[in-house]
């Protein structure tokens, strides 16, 4: 089983990385474009909170879905999300099941997983050969 595992675990990071760049698109297509129209951001304007929000969720999650730059982006949207679950809410309770923030909260630590582990290989990081640069150089031993 953990010889399957080991085999599967880069392409599920990779799958792990599209569906959440998936999530948070979906929100900023939401919040910027009213598609699907939810009440809770039928008022939000461009340069509002929820409006500066859902463009970084638009355009941050379409390149974490392309694996473009993964950790950089990740790490920002990992900081937005901690953001938004202590300015939306954190006030309302202390009880994530009570104010509604268990998805901010799952946002947060996916997005900082990825920014620790990279996009996987199947992304342009990984096509470009930018992750490459962060391995260490094991042709050189002593």
């Amino acid at each position: 089983m953990d010889r399957i595992g080991a085999t599967y675990q880069p392409y599920l990071l990779s799958l792990f990385r599209f569906i959440t760049g998936l999530l948070m698109f979906q929100f900023g297509v939401a919040k910027l474009f009213k598609f699907p129209p939810m009440p809770v951001f039928e008022d939000v304007t461009p340069l509002s909170l929820f409006g500066v929000a859902g463009m970084l969720e638009l355009v941050l999650g379409g390149m974490l879905m392309l694996g473009l730059l993964t950790r950089p982006v990740a790490f920002i949207l990992s900081g937005e999300m901690a953001f938004a679950y202590f300015i939306e809410h954190f006030p309302q309770s202390f009880f994530p099941l009570l104010n509604d923030g268990s998805l901010a909260i799952m946002f947060c630590f996916g997005c900082l997983y990825l920014a620790a582990t990279g996009g996987g290989p199947l992304s342009l990081d990984s096509l470009l050969g930018a992750g490459s640069r962060l391995q260490p150089d094991v042709s050189r031993t002593s």
